[in-house]
């Protein structure tokens, strides 16, 4: 393996960080007292303030333009289906850049799930790509990504909400948990079992559909409120009676449930990617720190138990940062999902990140738990991501089933 950031990757980086100085950081100078307020930023229900949202579409649009909102989305999309590699490496220099900057992440660089041209719509009908992709593309329209439910989080197969076609129709019922953006979504990709019995056995039996979420039956009843925050983006939604086109079927009858895994699949290793950059932000401020601190009459990095704590961080993204990028080789190597080693990247690297922030938190004394230098948020967010996409635990139970059936290659 060649581990030289390859050329073109440097100059997406180089310019991406030029479109962010130029274009993002003056718009969020500008409205700071809106995006860094959280009595502003969200409604008295948790969402997000219309002004903000409309601050967030000029983004996706500018960066549109700039040819980055659609760099990885696939070509039949109208994407440039840049690899893993590039993802990976283009997140983790973003994160150790603009950690928390409100319009930056994920607007510039869409998530698979509710931005920009996820996976998941090359399944959609050529009829369904040309009423719908434009405006997806440019970043005016916006997605969600309708999987999750109060039963069915970890175990996808669990889910209930059902499908049952009417003539030309499918008329759909029952609730969602957890979805990211449907407050704001333009579209939803909507799952639904379809097949009882293909679900039971788990065979298959899920079907996803394209759905408009202005459409009568489908409604977003609430905004759950996460750690720290007065507001959020996963929501709650109902679905009644909602009547939705033969047409607007993703890929086959049935067969819902392997477009959801590839879709979640991109989303785990650009997950990875944020937090290698974002731990290496938290290393850099503590380093800092450690030379111009002082105690008992020298700098901080002069005691053993400072530097022990520096050196166990530096060990924590070495070993997380080359793990992901071996995994991202061998997706862009072998053109297949290697389930084991995503779900290593992913556990190790979202618990990895929480890793490095406590102890950068714990460097700081108490200046690192106030709210000024932004390492209690990296904390929080640390912990909050070793939840979605597939829970440590569930990542666990991947690696193990894959050892236990014969796969011991790595």
């Amino acid at each position: 393996m060649d581990f030289t950031i390859p050329e073109e990757t440097q100059e997406i980086i180089k310019g991406l960080k030029q479109f962010i100085e130029k274009v993002v950081l003056p718009l969020e100078k500008e409205n700071h007292e809106l995006l860094y307020n959280e009595r502003n930023y969200y409604t008295e229900d948790g969402r997000h303030h219309p002004k903000v949202e409309e601050l967030r579409k000029i983004v996706r649009m500018e960066s549109a333009k700039a040819g980055y909102y659609t760099m990885f989305g696939a070509e039949e999309l109208g994407g440039e289906q840049l690899g893993p590699m590039t993802a990976l490496l283009v997140q983790e220099a973003i994160n150790i850049s603009y950690p928390f900057n409100k319009l930056v992440d994920p607007i510039v660089i869409p998530s698979p799930f509710t931005n920009g041209l996820s996976p998941i719509l090359t399944g959609l009908k050529e009829e369904l790509k040309e009423r719908y992709l434009d405006g997806i593309r440019s970043g005016e329209k916006t997605l969600c990504f309708g999987l999750t439910e109060p039963d069915a989080g970890s175990d996808v197969w669990s889910i209930k909400t059902n499908a049952v076609k009417e003539g030309n129709e499918w008329v759909i019922n029952g609730s969602k948990q957890w979805i990211t953006n449907a407050a704001h979504a333009d579209y939803c990709m909507l799952f639904a079992v379809t097949n009882p019995e293909l679900k039971a056995q788990r065979k298959g039996g899920i079907t996803c559909f394209f759905v408009e979420t202005s459409t009568e039956g489908f409604s977003v009843d609430s905004v759950i409120p996460v750690m720290g925050e007065l507001g959020g983006e996963a929501c709650i939604i109902s679905i009644d009676n909602l009547r939705i086109p033969d047409e607007n079927v993703i890929g086959e009858v049935d067969k819902g449930f392997s477009i959801a895994i590839n879709g979640i699949n991109t989303g785990r290793l650009g997950m990875s990617g944020k937090c290698i950059g974002s731990a290496q932000w938290a290393l850099k401020k503590a380093v800092e720190y450690a030379e111009i601190r002082k105690t008992f009459g020298k700098p901080i990095k002069e005691h053993q138990m400072i530097q022990a704590m520096l050196a166990e961080s530096a060990m924590d993204i070495y070993a997380a940062r080359n793990m992901a990028l071996n995994c991202a080789w061998k997706i862009e190597s072998s053109k297949k999902q290697p389930r084991k080693e995503i779900s290593m990247v992913k556990a190790f690297c979202t618990e990895m990140m929480g890793r490095v922030y406590d102890r950068a938190m714990q460097i700081h004394g108490g200046v690192g738990i106030s709210n000024e230098l932004g390492l209690e948020q990296g904390y929080r967010l640390a912990r909050i991501v070793r939840i979605p996409d597939g829970t440590s635990e569930i990542h666990r139970r991947t690696i193990a089933k894959s050892l236990l059936s014969g796969d011991l290659t790595f």
